[in-house]
């Protein structure tokens, strides 16, 4: 064996003994198996809190049209494009934008209607042909109300956010619904 091949073979015995700079090998080949499901929790916490912000949006322009509308002669306040209660709807896309999720936030409906409550589902139901007829009492169209019960003039409104993950090529939150639709109720 020549001195030069020798030498190689030399080299590449303590090569292979060398055990220096292993562990950051390692970590880089767990780090980067790593990565793609820390950018998931991110982006799936990022969506919820939206989502959170959203809820709470919602109502707040829920509350904006109450407070604007609360008055007996306002009421009801959505038919004749808001005839009875002029400064609703730009106090509810106030309202609504007001939040930590400022103007990305669109209300994408405001519905009004007489709900009763029934008694057997525990669940709100439409009664009447809002705004022309409402019922005298709960008990009328068999819902399980009670004659003494006079229905509810409810506000809904149904806000929406289009949600962008941070990490879309590898988030699992992309596949996920947006825009994100809340809506939240009040009575007037």
């Amino acid at each position: 064996m020549t001195r030069i091949a020798k030498y190689i073979l030399g080299g590449f015995r303590r090569y292979r003994r060398d055990e220096k700079g292993a562990a950051a090998v390692e970590f880089a080949l767990v780090l980067t198996l790593l990565t793609v499901p820390v950018l998931n929790v991110v982006d799936l916490a990022m969506y919820a809190w939206d989502r959170m912000q959203l809820d709470n949006a919602a109502q707040v322009a829920a509350q904006a049209a109450w407070a604007t509308c609360a008055a007996p002669a306002n009421h009801p306040a959505t038919p004749n494009s808001y005839a009875n209660c002029t400064g609703m709807p730009a106090a509810v896309t106030q309202a609504v934008q007001s939040t930590s999720l400022g103007t990305s936030v669109s209300v994408t409906t405001i519905a009004e209607n007489y709900y009763c409550l029934n008694t057997s589902t525990n669940t709100l139901v439409v009664v009447g042909n809002f705004p022309n007829s409402k019922p005298a009492n709960c008990a009328a169209g068999g819902i399980g109300g009670q004659a003494s019960d006079v229905p509810g003039d409810y506000i809904q409104i149904t806000a929406s956010y289009t949600f962008a993950p941070i990490f879309p090529a590898v988030s699992i939150a992309s596949t996920l619904t947006s825009p994100i639709t809340r809506q939240a109720w009040m009575r007037l």
